[in-house]
């Protein structure tokens, strides 16, 4: 009895510790009170989850992603990046002035330069980006650089595999990252296969036994593709055969991604350049092959982009900032498509503040995630936005996986970050924001287009739905923030 009395008083002094640390540690206050209740009802068990899962990565900062050691350089850079951002602003005025506090957040915070030079084209589905893909590789001279959330050993796989060991040994630099949770299935495949051909491959955050959970907790679920400095590929679609709507694949894929040329990729090469010598134990540095400066005749085009991109790494969650911002600047409209909508209380704020104001607000979401309790948890929020006006789509023809933003036909936002938890707060995320009428409207068409595919959340019916259904889909919000 002396044995179990010591044990109790040790695990109570145990569990007031962790508890100390959970409030000292977790930023998010509907976050600390999940992993509380957790150790306090689940005792040994919700402790381990907490460790597992739960440590910040933000505020211990997982690596320093500085790429410029020099202070002195590193001033001349953001003085440089103030600058060239600040022209973009005035020689496109009229067009970014809605969005101002939207572009010189990014600026100040990430100096994500407001770049005005750039060709962008909208890619739906993977039957458009692979052609484009493959075809922009061919066109390599010197490097490639290749970051993926899931890469697949499968026929696009290896149709890519194909041109770049065909490039590596024309002398083309081949650099490869991928996520080692996502990207499993070609560790001991086409992972080998690359470097035994010369490409330089390394996985972003080798998952070993002792720190898995916390390594498959934290994502690399970017995607990224940069050729020479000038050519990009960001969006939600991995490299894998089910993205791509054949006659084989009997579910329809519905997905979007960007081709960019211009300076706008710049941040695409300085946050692969980042990662890679993160996980590679490298000291890449920038230079003018790296990072290629266009004269007024090789400008590519007009576009304006701007890359926003956040994680474990950063001080603050930018890409949910840059939400926010994005949905509080609409005055009009508002289209956004998400395959998780477990957005949180700020972004849920927001969009009942700008549909209360005034502004059409619409979400495409799928009819069925392929996550039971997500899809549940998701739902649990439908109700209270289409109370307030909110037009809910629920996707029939397939599984929306595209994630985007279209504000007043003005900013388009694409990229690999999900409206939920996991994207804003623990993933290493990217998307580009485009302040463009043309790509506004094109993706504003899609959206349409789509939801002629979708149903529309009927809210009387809504609330008819069994009590049961109800009961599931609140409690599966309980623990939304830790999905």
């Amino acid at each position: 009895m002396n044995w179990l009395l010591l044990l109790e008083i040790a695990y109570g002094i145990i569990a007031f510790l962790v508890c100390l640390r959970i409030i000292y540690d977790t930023q998010n206050n509907i976050k600390t009170l999940a992993y509380l209740l957790l150790v306090v009802f689940i005792p040994v068990v919700g402790a381990i989850i907490y460790f597992s899962f739960g440590i910040n990565y933000r505020k211990r900062r997982m690596y320093d992603k500085k790429l410029v050691a020099d202070d002195v350089l590193a001033e001349k850079i953001r003085n440089q990046t103030i600058q060239a951002s600040e022209k973009t602003y005035r020689d496109n005025k009229e067009l970014l002035e809605s969005n101002r506090e939207l572009a010189y957040m990014l600026v100040n915070d990430s100096l994500s330069t407001l770049t005005g030079d750039n060709d962008v084209k909208l890619l739906i589905n993977g039957e458009s980006k692979f052609p484009d893909v493959i075809a922009a590789l061919e066109k390599a001279k010197h490097h490639i650089h290749i970051e993926y959330y899931i890469f697949e050993d499968d026929e696009i796989g290896k149709k890519i595999e194909e041109v770049l060991i065909r490039k590596a040994r024309e002398g083309v630099e081949v650099r490869f990252i991928y996520d080692d949770f996502g990207s499993r299935s070609i560790r001991s495949t086409l992972a080998r296969r690359l470097k035994s051909n010369g490409i330089q491959i390394f996985p972003f955050h080798k998952v070993i036994f002792i720190a898995f959970a916390n390594r498959l907790n934290y994502r690399n679920h970017r995607k990224i593709i940069v050729i020479d400095g000038t050519t990009g590929f960001i969006g939600g679609i991995n490299v894998s055969d089910r993205y791509i709507n054949t006659k084989e694949n009997k579910l329809f894929w519905r997905d979007t991604h960007l081709y960019i040329q211009g300076s706008g990729v710049k941040y695409l090469q300085y946050l692969f350049m980042c990662d890679w010598n993160f996980c590679a134990k490298e000291s890449l540095r920038p230079n003018d092959i790296f990072f290629p400066n266009y004269t007024s005749a090789q400008t590519p085009g007009n576009k304006i982009v701007q890359i926003s991109a956040s994680g474990p790494d950063s001080e603050v969650p930018v890409i949910l900032y840059s939400i926010l911002q994005a949905i509080n600047l609409a005055t009009k409209e508002i289209l956004i498509t998400t395959p998780y909508f477990i957005p949180g209380e700020s972004v849920i704020d927001a969009l009942l503040v700008s549909a209360l104001g005034g502004v059409k607000v619409k979400i495409l979401v799928p009819d069925k995630s392929d996550s039971v309790i997500v899809n549940a948890a998701a739902r649990s929020y439908y109700g209270d936005l289409a109370r307030a006006g909110i037009e809910i789509y629920l996707y029939k023809k397939g599984f929306v996986h595209a994630k985007t933003l279209v504000a007043d036909r003005k900013l388009t936002v694409v990229g690999t970050a999900n409206m939920d938890y996991r994207s804003f707060d623990l993933n290493f995320e990217v998307n580009a924001i485009v302040y463009d009428k043309d790509i506004a409207n094109q993706l504003a068409e899609t959206f349409f287009d789509d939801i002629t595919n979708a149903e529309l959340i009927n809210i009387e019916a809504w609330d008819k739905r069994p009590l049961y259904k109800e009961m599931i889909e609140k409690t599966a919000r309980l623990i939304s923030p830790l999905l």
